[in-house]
C-alpha cells in the first residue's frame, strides 16, 4: 500500500507505519512533543530534550530567514487558467459541492505558485509512491485540473458500528472525514423508507467527507493554503511549480473567520504580517522537514440519538 513501510525501520524498530513530514520550528513546541510521544512509532522512548533542541534549532533558522527572506511570501505568483481549463472550471462551478463550499466570498480559479504558498498545517503524510510521482509528472492539463479540483473521486472506506442504545460510531482512515449540518427532511425526499405508521418528517445528520478542493485564502499579496495539503506536497514532489487552486479573497478579519481554519483566523498577523511565515517549500528543506513514521490511525465520529416526548398546552 502507498505510504506504508513493510520492512523493519532501523531507528524506530517498526514493521509497518505511515510516513509523515513534520515542519519543525513552528508553533507550538508542546504540540510537537505531544505528537511524537503519542502518535510516532517509538516516540515515547525518544528524549524530549533532544526533540526540543532540534525544534529550537529550526526555530532559530526561521528567525534568520526573517532577515534573509523578508517579504518572500509577498512574491507568490498566480497565472490565469488557459482556454482548455475554462470549460472544466465552468463544470466545476456548477457542482453543488463547489457552490456550497464557496458561497459567501469573492473567489477565482487560478494557477498558483506552490513554493511561496503560506502553510498553517505543520505536517503532511507522504502517502504516495515513486510510480505515482511519475504519473503526476506526465499529467495533461485536464488531468492536473481534475487532480487539484476533483468532482468525481472515489470515496474512502467507512465502517459503521452500533453501540449500546441509539449510539453509532463511524470510522474512516480519511483525514477529511466529517459530519455535516443536521437537516430536516420530508417523506417525499426519502420515499423508500418504511415505518410502522405514517411519517411526518426525518431529522438527519449526514456523515461523510468535505469537498476537499485545493483552495487558499488571499489577503493583499499573500496566499495561505487551506485545503489540499497532501496534493500540493505531492505535486511539488513531482517537480511541478504551479497547481490549480480556488482562491478566496478577504479584506478584513470578519471575512477571514468565514473561510480560514482556526489556526489562521486565530492569529492572522502571524501569516499576513510576519516577515517570513512558513511556506510550502519548507517541507522540502532538510533544516525544517523531519521524516517520522506514525502508527496507523483512523478518524471516528460518534452520533447519539436522544428523543424526548411529552405534552404541553397549546396556546392560540
Amino acid at each position: 500500500m502507498a505510504g506504508k513501510r513493510k520492512d523493519k525501520d532501523p531507528v524506530l524498530g517498526t514493521k509497518s507505519a505511515s510516513e509523515l513530514i513534520w515542519l519543525l520550528g513552528q508553533p507550538h513546541l508542546s504540540d510537537y512533543l505531544d505528537f511524537v510521544r503519542t502518535k510516532v512509532v517509538g516516540g515515547a522512548e525518544l528524549d524530549p530534550r533532544v526533540l526540543a533542541a532540534e525544534w529550537r534549532t529550526a526555530n532559530d533558522i526561521y528567525a534568520q530567514l526573517e532577515t534573509e527572506e523578508a517579504g518572500l511570501a509577498d512574491l507568490v505568483k498566480t497565472k490565469a487558467i488557459g482556454r482548455a481549463a475554462k470549460s472544466l472550471a465552468a463544470r466545476l462551478q456548477d457542482n453543488p459541492w463547489f457552490r456550497a463550499s464557496f458561497d459567501n466570498l469573492p473567489y477565482s480559479i487560478e494557477l498558483v505558485e506552490l513554493d511561496k504558498l503560506m502553510v498553517s498545517q505543520d505536517h503532511v503524510e507522504r502517502s504516495f509512491t515513486k510510480q505515482f510521482v511519475r504519473r503526476l509528472q506526465a499529467m495533461s492539463e485536464q488531468e492536473l485540473f481534475n487532480y487539484c479540483l476533483p468532482i468525481d473521486k472515489p470515496m474512502p472506506p467507512v465502517e459503521v458500528t452500533r453501540l449500546s442504545g441509539d449510539r453509532y460510531v463511524f470510522t474512516s482512515p480519511s483525514t477529511d472525514f466529517r459530519s455535516h449540518s443536521p437537516r430536516l427532511l420530508r417523506p417525499a425526499e426519502i420515499p423508500a423508507v418504511t415505518s410502522s405508521g405514517p411519517i411526518s418528517a426525518f431529522v438527519g445528520i449526514a456523515v461523510g467527507f468535505g469537498s476537499n478542493f485545493l483552495s487558499a485564502v488571499r489577503s493583499d499579496k499573500r496566499i495561505v493554503l487551506q485545503n489540499g495539503y497532501h496534493r500540493a506536497y505531492a505535486l511539488r514532489s513531482a517537480g511541478l511549480t504551479h497547481a490549480y487552486c480556488v482562491i478566496e479573497d478577504v479584506t478584513r478579519k470578519d471575512e477571514l473567520r468565514l473561510t480560514a481554519d482556526d489556526t489562521v483566523a486565530g492569529d492572522p498577523e502571524f501569516y499576513f504580517a510576519a516577515r517570513r511565515p512558513p511556506l510550502l517549500k519548507d517541507f522540502f528543506d532538510k533544516r525544517f522537514a523531519k521524516r517520522m513514521y506514525i502508527r496507523p490511525m483512523a478518524n471516528h465520529i460518534e452520533v447519539e440519538i436522544k428523543v424526548r416526548s411529552g405534552m404541553a398546552t397549546a396556546w392560540h
